[in-house]
C-alpha cells in the first residue's frame, strides 16, 4: 500500500466569480504543483475549503485531480464529511476513480467519545477494500476532537488499511506516541509546515502542508536536503519555509494562500462564502512581503 512521503501537498479548491468550482483551474493548478517536484496530492482537506463543498462537488474536484495527476504522483482524497455516510460514499468513490488512498479528519464540531471515535474510523475503513491505504487525520484545534495514540493503535490493530495518520497540531510528544503504533510501522506525515525538519528528524515520513500548494519550491528543496544529510542546509530552507508560513497565516485563512498563487500566475479565483478575499491593502502588503522573501530566497531555494 501505498505511503504519504515527503512533501503532500494539501490542495486549495479553486471557485470562479460564480462561486462554482473551476476545473481547468484545478488541472492548472495540479500540473503546477507536479512541475514543482512534490510528491504527493492532497485535495479536499481544510486548505480544500472541504466543509464548504458538496458531496457531488467533492467527488468532481477528486475526479479532476486523479485524472490530471495521471498516476505521475500519489493522490490521497481527504473524504471526511459532517456524517458518516457522506465519509463513506466519499471513501468508496476515491477508491472507484483511482485515487491511492484517502485522508480522513476526526468527526467534527459534536463532541465524541474515544469509543466513538474508534467506532467511526473503523466503519470507513471497513467500507474501503482491505489493501486501500487510509489516513486518520486529526487537527483537534479545528475539529474539536483529539485522537489519542491508544485510540489510532486500537483502529490500526482492527483494519489493516489504516496505514498513518496526519497530524496538524504542534505537539511533538504526541507525534513521538504515533510514531510507536504497531511497533514504529505506522506512517506519520506532520502537517504543521514548520515543523517539518523537526518530524523528519523525529522519524515521520513527510509533511502534509498547505504552504506548499503556494510555495513548494523550499519543502521539496528541504525534503531533498535532509535524503542528502545536509542539515546545514535543511535547517536553513526550514527557516525559509516557516518565513513564507508565517506571511501566508499558517494556513488559518486559505484567502492569502489564494491571493499568491495569483500572484505567481496561478489562477485559483475566489474564496466560497462566507469567507472574503483578501482586501486591496491587504493584497498590496502581502506582494510586497513576498517579494521581500523571493529576494531573500533566491540564492538558497531556486538555485540550489
Amino acid at each position: 500500500m501505498k505511503h504519504l512521503y515527503g512533501v503532500t501537498t494539501a490542495m486549495v479548491t479553486p471557485f470562479g466569480e460564480d462561486g462554482q468550482v473551476d476545473h481547468d483551474w484545478m488541472r492548472d493548478l495540479t500540473e503546477f504543483l507536479i512541475s514543482k517536484g512534490v510528491h504527493c496530492l492532497y485535495p479536499l482537506g481544510t486548505t480544500g475549503e472541504m466543509l464548504r463543498l458538496s458531496v457531488q462537488e467533492r467527488k468532481r474536484v477528486a475526479e479532476t485531480v486523479v485524472k490530471a495527476a495521471a498516476n505521475r504522483v500519489t493522490v490521497f482524497i481527504h473524504v471526511g464529511a459532517m456524517n458518516q455516510e457522506d465519509t463513506i460514499e466519499l471513501a468508496r468513490h476515491a477508491h472507484e476513480i483511482g485515487a491511492d488512498g484517502v485522508g480522513v479528519v476526526t468527526p467534527v464540531f459534536f463532541g465524541a467519545t474515544d469509543k466513538e471515535l474508534e467506532e467511526y474510523f473503523v466503519a470507513v475503513a471497513s467500507s474501503v477494500p482491505a489493501d486501500f491505504p487510509v489516513y486518520l487525520y486529526n487537527i483537534p484545534q479545528c475539529a474539536a476532537n483529539d485522537l489519542k495514540s491508544e485510540v489510532v493503535q486500537n483502529i490500526a490493530s482492527r483494519c489493516k488499511n489504516v496505514i498513518g495518520i496526519k497530524y496538524s497540531y504542534p505537539d511533538m510528544l504526541r507525534t513521538n506516541e504515533y510514531l510507536a503504533v504497531n511497533q514504529g510501522t505506522f506512517s506519520v506525515s506532520h502537517g504543521t509546515d514548520r515543523l517539518f525538519l523537526a518530524g523528519l528528524a523525529m522519524g515521520c515520513e513527510g509533511t502534509v502542508s498547505g504552504v506548499s500548494c503556494v510555495y513548494p519550491e523550499p519543502f521539496v528543496a528541504l525534503y531533498q536536503a535532509f535524503q542528502e544529510n545536509d542539515l546545514q542546509k535543511a535547517r536553513e530552507l526550514q527557516r525559509i519555509a516557516i518565513q513564507y508560513c508565517e506571511t501566508l497565516k499558517n494556513g488559518s485563512n486559505m484567502a492569502y494562500f489564494k491571493a499568491a498563487l495569483r500572484m505567481r500566475g496561478i489562477e485559483v479565483g475566489r474564496m466560497r462564502e462566507p469567507q472574503l478575499d483578501l482586501s486591496a491593502d491587504e493584497k498590496a502588503a502581502l506582494q510586497a512581503r513576498l517579494q521581500e522573501l523571493d529576494e531573500a530566497a533566491n540564492e538558497v531555494v531556486y538555485q540550489s
